[in-house]
């Protein structure tokens, strides 16, 4: 066996450069394919068994559990279901490979298509290729019976698919490549998928991740490949009951525990939800996130110094907490982050109108009346003068010519 002590000191490095670097990864997206984060000289134990809890409600995306790596070793980060960071995203798995002197872990990622993780069988949709647990439509996320436990009294958006694996002689098996690990390499597609716009795992995921690392009964070495919570409904339901594996199973909105866990889901899931609808912005989900997980640490803390209880002064303090951070949710739920902040306007002082002057009426003009125009007077015409009758001309009578009478000799 190779020796892993300098990897396993190097690796702590890693994980605490992963851990500061995470918060800030975790608000941008990427197109890059996902960040190998820690190496280790040996592989991580089988894939446990376990039962998938029900889901929450509409919009939930399981998660599938998987083995971690930190200061003390492998640890398991139960399966859980969780909201996508934005509609129409889907899970990819991280995943170790062997890369020729360690095994390397993969970060798992958001993405519009399920890229590669390994070829690992992780169940519930999750075969070693693609995700046979349901699809996006209209908004929807639309969930396979076959493969999902669903209460369809709460949830509508069904259907039945039977799900064939093709991996089946590496049901168990938790890495890629190597001495016993699958022996899958990344299609066409899946490396295409691997060029997708990205966003890192949430930050309720990574809080997720960070409570197991703290729980020592999901240590590998402590628990022999079969941790004492494999699957939570919520992580809210996870860091409520850590070592409590029926307790950390319920859902609440079907069995709701105590007071102050009912509570803590709500709150997750306000911020959920204000996250998708653009209400919250990625900085102010964070914060909220921050503030929920404090008060789920002092919650743990309190339970562990009290045999696994709350007392009653306990009790107020929390809901206190608890009080404020529903108020900040609220806050900013409804300060419109999208847009800026809209200061308030002075109201404009109405402005006197000078009143419009009287303007003088105008006079009629005296128009100047037509002057009679003088009749044309009957221009006397002058008489036709009486033409004198030109006088009888006194014809001339020819003479009468002399005869001379002839006479007879």
């Amino acid at each position: 066996m190779v020796s892993n002590r300098p990897i396993r000191t190097a690796a702590r490095g890693l994980m605490i450069a992963a851990a500061l670097a995470i918060p800030v990864a975790m608000l941008s997206a990427t197109s890059a394919s996902a960040q190998i984060v820690i190496s280790v000289g040996f592989g991580p134990p089988a894939l446990p068994v376990y039962a998938q809890p029900i889901c929450p409600g509409e919009g939930y995306l399981w998660t599938p559990g998987y083995w971690a790596y930190g200061p003390d070793g492998y640890f398991w980060v139960p399966g859980t279901w969780v909201y996508p960071p934005q509609v129409g995203f889907l899970w990819t798995p991280g995943y170790w490979g062997w890369g020729g002197s360690a095994f390397l872990f993969h970060t798992g990622y958001w993405g519009p298509h399920i890229g590669f993780y390994g070829g690992i069988n992780y169940g519930f949709g999750y075969g070693g290729v693609g995700y046979e647990g349901g699809y996006w439509r209209n908004g929807g996320f639309f969930y396979n019976r076959s493969v999902n436990n669903i209460n369809i009294t709460n949830i509508h958006n069904v259907y039945n698919k039977t799900v064939v694996v093709n991996n089946v002689n590496y049901n168990h098996v938790s890495y890629n490549g190597g001495k016993g690990g699958v022996p899958y390499r990344a299609s066409a597609q899946e490396q295409a998928a691997s060029r997708d716009r990205h966003i890192q795992p949430t930050s309720v995921q990574v809080q997720h991740r960070d409570f197991a690392a703290q729980n020592r009964q999901q240590l590998a070495s402590v628990n022999h490949g079969r941790p004492a919570v494999a699957a939570a409904p919520t992580p809210a339901a996870f860091r409520s009951n850590p070592t409590n594996p029926a307790a950390a199973a319920r859902t609440n909105p079907n069995r709701p525990g105590p007071v102050v866990n009912q509570r803590e889901g709500n709150q997750q899931q306000r911020i959920a939800n204000g996250t998708r609808s653009g209400q919250l912005t990625t900085n102010e989900a964070a914060r909220a996130n921050q503030r929920q997980a404090n008060i789920d640490r002092q919650v743990h803390n309190d339970r562990t110094a009290n045999g696994g209880a709350l007392n009653q002064q306990q009790r107020q303090q929390v809901n206190r907490e608890q009080n404020g951070a529903s108020r900040q949710i609220y806050n900013e739920n409804h300060n419109a982050p999208a847009q800026p902040r809209a200061q308030p306007q002075p109201r404009p002082q109405p402005q006197a109108q000078p009143r419009p002057q009287a303007q003088p009426r105008p006079q009629p003009q005296a128009q100047p009346r037509p002057q009679p125009q003088p009749r044309p007077q009957p221009q006397a015409q002058p008489r036709p003068q009486a033409q004198p009758r030109p006088a009888p001309r006194a014809e001339s009578r020819p003479a009468p010519a002399a005869h001379e009478e002839q006479h007879p000799h």
